[in-house]
């Protein structure tokens, strides 16, 4: 599946724009994102032990989160940017106000928002490809099948441990994702929504 087929908004210009201007803030966020990544993997790793096949993938999976962190690193060094702490977006939390607190559901739900987390990661990643430096498009290409891959394990293993149909749920999550990503933001991040004056 296309993440374009699957996102309902597709990362507006404006978020492109301020990228452009912002790469030093870019690179750090996007390090912060990657962390985030593999935490996810690994704390959803630590907490369902009884689902085998999804330990396995979760495994690979924080493993490679943790490796582009370092390649993120690289790019940073590489360009005398000191990585500082930044504020977190309201993106990962806006998606995750409406998971349910029940099982199976809470993990249904969590995968569900890992898989949407990871084909916005794809989607912005191709949009920037186009836009950033030759050694930086280069990078960003380079993430698209791994991002494209860990958004399919999340969303087909919320599909096989459903006793039904998700489509309903996962088109809950995809509205509040659509909305944060075309809603204003004060501040610049990875997934930070429309930039309004001020935005840093």
């Amino acid at each position: 599946m296309k993440v374009s087929d699957f996102l309902w908004v597709q990362t507006p210009d404006l978020w492109l724009d301020q990228a452009l201007h912002n790469v030093d803030i870019l690179l750090m966020d996007h390090a912060n994102c990657e962390k985030k990544a593999a935490s996810t993997a690994l704390n959803l790793l630590y907490r369902y032990v009884e689902y085998p096949e999804l330990l396995a993938q979760l495994s690979k999976l924080a493993r490679e989160e943790l490796r582009h962190f370092e390649q993120v690193l690289g790019f940073m060094k590489s360009r005398g940017i000191v990585y500082k702490q930044l504020s977190s977006s309201r993106y990962a939390g806006g998606l995750r106000k409406p998971v349910r607190t029940h099982e199976p559901s809470r993990l249904i739900d969590l995968m569900l928002v890992s898989a949407i987390v990871e084909a916005r990661s794809c989607e912005r990643f191709a949009r920037l490809v186009s836009v950033l430096e030759p050694d930086l498009a280069e990078f960003y290409g380079s993430l698209l099948k791994s991002e494209l891959r860990h958004f399919e394990c999340y969303l087909g293993f919320a599909r096989k441990i459903s006793v039904g149909p998700i489509d309903e749920r996962l088109a809950e999550f995809l509205e509040v994702e659509a909305e944060l990503i075309t809603s204003e933001d004060t501040d610049f991040r990875f997934h930070s929504g429309l930039p309004v004056q001020g935005f840093s």
